[in-house]
Formats: C-alpha cells, sequence, structure tokens
C-alpha cells in the first residue's frame, strides 16, 4: 500500500444492511447474517450487502438487497453510518490500482412474525440471537453493534415500535417489543403499562382479543397526530 501514497484512489461503494427482529416466542432480539458465496470471506457469515449498482441510489440498493433477502410488509430501515477505514476489504490489499471500498450501512426492524426468509442466491440465511452472533466477514460485527445502538436509541424518542407492530396490538405486545431490545433493566410491566398510557398516544380501540389462558386483553391503535408534540423528546418510561 506504501508505493500507492499519494496516488489518486478509485472508489467501489456498497450497502450493507443490519436487519433486527423480536422473536415474541423466546423473547430474543435476532439479526439477520447471509453466508457468503465468494471471497473474500467465502463461506463466512456477513449482513446481507451488495455494490450499489450504476444509477442506483443508496436507498435503493439497500432495499433492493432487502427485497432480495427477505418478504415483509412492515418495516422500518434508515441509514446507519458509513464506514470506510483503510483496510476493512481486503481486496484493497491485492489490486494493482489504488482502490477503496466504502460501505453504508442501514439498520431495519422487521415484524419476526411475518417475515419470511428467501433462500435465492445465498447458501446460507439465518437469524441469529444478537448474543450468539459469530465472528462474520469485514467489519459486519462493529455494524451491528452501531445498529442495535441506533436502534435502543430509537425506540427512546421515535415511534418506531409501531412501524412493526400490527395496526391493532395489546400493551403486552409493546412491552415485549421495548423490553427485548432495551434489555433486562428496562421498566416493570405495570410501570410501563401507567407511563404510556398517560402519554395519550394510544388509542383503546375498545376491542379485546384472547390469546392464551389468561384474561381477553385490549387492543389498542397508535395516534400519529397525538404523538407529534414528543416527537424527537425522550419517553419517559424508558
Amino acid at each position: 500500500m506504501a508505493a500507492s501514497l499519494g496516488l489518486p484512489l478509485n472508489f467501489k461503494v456498497g450497502v450493507d444492511n443490519a436487519i433486527f427482529s423480536v422473536d415474541p416466542a423466546q423473547n430474543r432480539l435476532l439479526v439477520l447474517l447471509v453466508m457468503r458465496e465468494s471471497e473474500p470471506f467465502l463461506g463466512q457469515w456477513s449482513l446481507p450487502g451488495t455494490l450499489v449498482r450504476h444509477g442506483e441510489s443508496l436507498e435503493d440498493a439497500a432495499y433492493r438487497i432487502l427485497s432480495e433477502k427477505i418478504q415483509v410488509q412492515n418495516l422500518y430501515l434508515e441509514q446507519l453510518y458509513t464506514f470506510g477505514g483503510p483496510g476493512r476489504d481486503p481486496r484493497e490489499l491485492s489490486d494493482s490500482q489504488p482502490l477503496r471500498y466504502l460501505s453504508v450501512s442501514y439498520f431495519a426492524l422487521v415484524r419476526f412474525e411475518e417475515a419470511q426468509l428467501m433462500g435465492t442466491g445465498v447458501r446460507g440465511i439465518a437469524w441469529y440471537p444478537l448474543d450468539e452472533v459469530p465472528h462474520l466477514a469485514f467489519d459486519h460485527n462493529r455494524m451491528v453493534e452501531y445498529g442495535h445502538r441506533r436502534l435502543r436509541n430509537k425506540l427512546e424518542y421515535s415511534p418506531i415500535a409501531f412501524d412493526v407492530l400490527p395496526e391493532l396490538f395489546t400493551l403486552s405486545e409493546l412491552y415485549q417489543l421495548y423490553a427485548t431490545v432495551l434489555g433486562e433493566n428496562f421498566s416493570d410491566y405495570s410501570n410501563f403499562r401507567a407511563k404510556i398510557l398517560k402519554l395519550g398516544f394510544l388509542s383503546d380501540t375498545k376491542m379485546k382479543v384472547s390469546r392464551g389462558a389468561g384474561r381477553p386483553a385490549a387492543l389498542y391503535r397508535f395516534d400519529a397526530e397525538a404523538f407529534a408534540p414528543l416527537k424527537d423528546k425522550p419517553l419517559v418510561f424508558i
């Protein structure tokens, strides 16, 4: 690399997606991984990614790789961070021309119950619990860490949870999503219930649903207009 110092760089730009979901049956936060089919890192787990095509926007590339790996109706997608440190891709060391591989990462949150994984074009694709993620290709472990941090922060001041919940949901379902993402130090259910209802952006539909052996639970709907005054302010139950 020393011989290339001072020479103009060429760039290749890729997009990598940290796709998260919550498994409500086991109360686990999951991230979607795929197994690489080519060098570098052949046969190693990585985040779903792609090089950006000519004439394609970064966001379109992010949605394209999503559509190739997973089918889902409700999702939240946001640009995360640009990773461009020298040497992050081993191909930079082998190319005869000075080259830098940049990755613009995105993070997504999808609803686990409706997400259908697609195996087309990949040797392996799987949900991994966040605490069981193996050593990933490139700098993708850092991307997972950045994505998890952003997801936690977004739950504190935005209605991201309601982008992936069904239109009608119980308070227990909402609590489970928050508690799984934010961890064991999150508010207990009774405190959560009292505070979130006091905030006034959940509408009681007056309908109930029976799930399991317990009493029927009330169904709520998110009221975006009522939430507007709280936008970008930390929610008090976090």
